[in-house]
């Protein structure tokens, strides 16, 4: 345990220490958080109703999703994972402590919008509980499948494109920028199926006691599961070492963690 404490210490000074992760865990998230504070509140009014879960869900895919993956990508190329084996040290919390850490600056980026909303005439949340409830199973599902992305990438430029896959469709897609509800009956199923469509639709519903299009206990309860089922993938499918051509597990069987949404995109 003291370890493991000593290693989360680590990394969660390298999420302020390193350059990259600096900005991909906080000046990215928050610049992006005050550009649409100050502009997208004067062209849509109707955003500050949802401006702070929305741009916590922002936060959340720029730490996990476009910053975690590289991290363990570098980390594996560079030979740490293989002194990391030589010293015993399991393949659970190679993978566990680049997540949780992330989950705390994901928190943190969130906590800091939600303090500064109401400068911007954001609306806070109607229910705080609810609302730290769906901001804990957002950031740690984000960051596993950041981390599962990491694990099954083979170098930087897969980490991009497959980080990207999931980044720009929720960006547009996602419920951030523009209601889900008024999207097209075709283009909702395909929303349905992002992890920050059912984040959002839980945070609408939960924490700001707003009408959901998709029933947002459900949108949970989907988000939680492929939260689970990315973190299981990337124990699963880790590798020590990049040039190991033997695998547990092929790396496709990361879609998998996609499995709760596309039967939520059925349902709907």
């Amino acid at each position: 345990m003291t370890a493991f404490a000593k290693h989360f210490a680590y990394e969660f000074r390298s999420g302020t220490r390193n350059p990259s992760l600096l900005l991909m865990n906080y000046l990215f998230p928050l610049g992006f958080y005050l550009m649409m504070a100050l502009i997208m509140t004067q062209i849509n009014p109707a955003f500050k109703e949802t401006m702070v879960p929305a741009m916590a869900i922002f936060g959340a895919l720029s730490s996990a999703v476009l910053g975690l993956p590289g991290t363990l990508v570098a980390a594996r190329d560079t030979g740490i994972f293989r002194s990391y084996k030589i010293n015993s040290v399991p393949a659970f919390s190679i993978v566990a402590i680049p997540v949780v850490t992330t989950v705390f600056q994901v928190l943190v980026v969130t906590a800091l919008i939600t303090i500064t909303a109401p400068l911007f005439k954001g609306t806070l949340p109607a229910h705080w509980v609810n609302f730290a409830l769906v901001t804990a199973v957002m950031a740690f599902s984000f960051s596993a499948m950041g981390a599962l992305i990491g694990v099954v990438s083979t170098d930087s430029r897969y980490t991009v494109l497959y980080s990207q896959l999931i980044f720009l469709p929720s960006a547009l897609l996602g419920g951030l920028m523009m209601p889900m509800d008024i999207l097209p009956a075709s283009m909702q199923r395909i929303s349905a199926l992002l992890p920050a469509t059912q984040a959002m639709q839980a945070f609408e519903g939960l924490g700001l006691g707003r009408q959901a299009a998709l029933d947002p206990w459900t949108s949970l309860l989907i988000l939680s599961a492929s939260g689970l089922l990315a973190f299981a993938l990337a124990i699963y499918l880790f590798s020590w070492d990049s040039r190991n051509t033997s695998q547990r597990g092929h790396p496709a069987l990361a879609i998998l963690a996609l499995a709760p949404c596309l039967a939520g995109a059925f349902l709907l």
